[in-house]
């Protein structure tokens, strides 16, 4: 059995280059392999800051290609159309031969079986599958066409212990690699994957990423153990930075105690956001002085360590006179200075928005029964501290500089929070708002942006959110659904439109309302799928589901996931099929609700008094609707069911005896589906 390998050197690529590249070379080239019906017994791709290397081990020399029958043309087209199949196809008119179909008579060609070397499929299919790899930012190399992420210089190509050769644009293949050290480039021959791990070992070099992350996190572990910091490692920090070295070394270095004063999110910022150092933080949760640097070659003279602790002194001395500075500014005074910030182009500026969600203060405090005034002033200076020069120093900090601000200046904690909290979820599986105050200025913040941009016809599209709206969308209704809250969300749109208008935005999409709530809808798919309901159940709820209440419908999505297997719902399901199939093959004449005049047995009249109490429980005005106790009483009515099945006729030849009893069966099935669509269940 053969070995691959493929090395492509390239100047240094960020970490989500990387692991684009290898994602998706492994895809390409892995269904290359699959379609040319090759085994193997590994196949691997890993990545360096310069080198993108795949290895494919236990594949075979020799490819067998079977004799296959290809289909050509019809018979009676133009005869170029006959002969430019058979030139593609390398053969002579005469090795066609015809053969009739069902759609008619056409030529056919009978290809040879073959036996091929596999270096004939790699040469053709290793530069397709890299060309396939698309690149969010990609570079070229002098006046050539090829792309790649960073400048690619060489690639290395071996199969079968022997030199595979090749072009990739401008570029052909080689049998050896490349080291730069310092001003210095090491290159050897390859004879194998083996020769060639062990020359990059040789050379300090850890090739698989997912062993240098390993490398990074136990080193720092160690060092958390020995110094009794809690083993806490930022998992998105150290999948950057152990793509960004491919020989770590850890040191420890340190920054003056006095900047601990500052807030701990400006040091944690200035460490791990901007220079991608870790932090390290004692037992009571509050960091130290001293961080980790992960570097890529030996610090002999401790020269990079006193170079890397020049970078934090400047930074944290830059932050600390900035905090000083702007702790002190008033924040209700800065207001003003928000008229100077866009928001959007069609859309006024932060000022504006500042005052639409004061002005809603009133109805999201009237539906949820909070403090308006608090509301109101959380609203007003929730921007405030974008016109700090510490957030603009540190954009990721707005909204938390703003919390520490509101608290030095003697706002409540509530209305502090809520300005650091409002901005929440910052993703999709992040934390949202969880105090009052918050969550209320949270929902009216990302349905301001919502309906601004729909009021503009700024819409999403299939391929496009430039103002990250669905993100937004999902973050406001886990906000609602994760404080378990009932929100008129069509009156608040409502509202924000008047205020819009009011403002002097002009409208340019008289749907917003509609759109909105459609809008939500299938962003409910999302977190529905995120919770690993049923798609099924999922259609079911939403297809149902008419009104702005997105709690209603999360709880009843739950409890119809949890219930569909056991016997509840079981039971729910056969009887709203048993049914449902009847009314299917039949047809009412009206759908005006049976007459109880008309029941002339007990089933009937037991059967229609058990909906009619169905119907009132669903209809009842609760603050908490208990939906369990719903579906029970839905899988209860199979007892009614099955003696209304079993001792009334429906299709009685009597004509208004039978249509009374379908729409008794009718008014059945649209009490089951008010709670979920059960015809979109499976099985029913």
């Amino acid at each position: 059995m053969s070995e691959l390998l493929i090395e492509l050197f390239s100047e240094e690529m960020p970490p989500n280059l990387q692991i684009n590249a290898r994602n998706q070379f492994k895809k390409f080239f892995g269904e290359a392999l699959l379609s040319l019906n090759l085994k193997y017994k590994s196949f691997e791709v890993y990545s360096t800051p310069t080198r993108l290397t795949a290895t494919v081990s236990g594949l075979p020399s020799r490819i067998k290609i079977l004799p296959t029958e290809i289909k050509g043309p019809k018979l009676g087209v133009p005869q170029s159309v006959v002969e430019s199949f058979a030139k593609s196809k390398n053969i002579k008119l005469n090795d066609l031969y015809e053969k009739k179909l069902e759609k008619g008579v056409f030529y056919f060609v009978k290809t040879k079986g073959k036996e091929i070397t596999i270096e004939e499929e790699l040469i053709k299919n290793i530069p397709k599958s890299l060309g396939q790899i698309s690149w969010k930012k990609s570079m070229k190399w002098s006046n050539h066409d090829l792309d790649w992420g960073r400048p690619l210089r060489s690639i290395l190509s071996i199969f079968n212990k022997k030199y595979l050769k090749f072009n990739y644009g401008h570029i052909q293949t080689v049998n050896f690699t490349l080291i730069e050290d310092g001003l210095e480039i090491k290159q050897k021959r390859i004879k194998d994957f083996k020769d060639y791990e062990k020359f990059l070992k040789k050379n300090e070099i850890i090739l698989d990423h997912s062993k240098r992350e390993k490398f990074i996190s136990d080193r720092i572990k160690s060092i958390c153990q020995t110094k009794s910091f809690e083993e806490k490692i930022d998992q998105n920090l150290l999948l950057e930075v152990s793509n960004l070295v491919d020989k770590p070394r850890i040191i420890v270095a340190k920054f003056d105690k006095n900047y601990l004063k500052l807030p701990k999110e400006v040091i944690k910022s200035t460490l791990q956001s901007h220079q991608k150092y870790f932090t390290l933080i004692d037992h009571k949760g509050r960091i130290n002085n001293e961080f980790i640097i992960v570097i890529n070659k030996k610090d002999v003279k401790k020269f990079i360590k006193i170079g890397n602790e020049r970078v934090v002194e400047a930074r944290l001395s830059d932050a600390s006179f900035f905090w000083e500075r702007d702790k002190s500014l008033n924040l209700i005074k800065q207001i003003n200075k928000l008229k100077k910030i866009i928001f959007y182009e069609n859309l006024g500026t932060i000022y504006d928005k500042t005052q639409r969600l004061r002005q809603m203060a009133y109805f999201i405090s009237d539906q949820l029964n909070l403090n308006k005034e608090k509301i109101e002033i959380a609203a007003s200076i929730s921007k405030s501290d974008l016109v700090s020069d510490l957030v603009g120093e540190f954009p990721e900090l707005q909204g938390v500089m703003g919390k520490y601000f509101a608290s030095n200046q003697g706002f409540g904690d509530d209305i502090s929070l809520a300005i650091s909290e409002h901005y929440l979820p910052v993703s999709i599986s992040s934390s949202v708002a969880k105090k009052p105050i918050s969550y209320a200025l949270s929902i009216l913040d990302k349905l301001d942006t919502l309906v601004g941009f729909y009021l503009i016809n700024e819409k999403p599209t299939s391929s496009k959110d430039p103002f990250a709206l669905r993100r937004a969308a999902i973050g406001l209704l886990r906000t609602i659904i994760e404080n378990n809250l009932t929100v008129k969300i069509r009156d608040l749109i409502d509202y924000f439109i008047k205020i819009y208008l009011k403002q002097g935005v002009t409208q340019s999409n008289n749907e917003v309302n509609k759109e909105l709530i459609t809008f939500f809808r299938e962003r409910m798919k999302n977190i529905l799928k995120e919770k690993k309901i049923r798609t099924d159940i999922i259609e079911a709820s939403i297809s149902s589901h008419l009104s702005d209440d997105f709690l209603e419908l999360y709880k009843k999505t739950l409890i119809m996931n949890k219930f569909i297997s056991k016997d509840l719902g079981k039971n729910a399901i056969s009887t709203y099929k048993r049914a449902s199939n009847i009314l299917d093959q039949e047809t009412l004449d009206s759908k005006n609700g049976p007459d109880a005049v008309l029941f002339k047995q007990d089933e009937e009249k037991e059967l229609f008094e058990r909906i009619n109490n169905i119907r009132k429980v669903f209809t009842l005005r609760e603050e908490r609707k208990d939906y369990e106790k719903h579906l029970k009483l839905l899988s209860e009515t199979k007892s009614s069911t099955d003696k209304f099945f079993d001792k009334v006729k429906v299709n009685d030849e009597n004509q208004d005896l039978k249509n009374n009893r379908l729409e008794l069966l009718q008014i059945l099935c649209s009490t089951f589906n008010s709670f979920i669509d059960f015809s979109k269940l499976e099985g029913t």
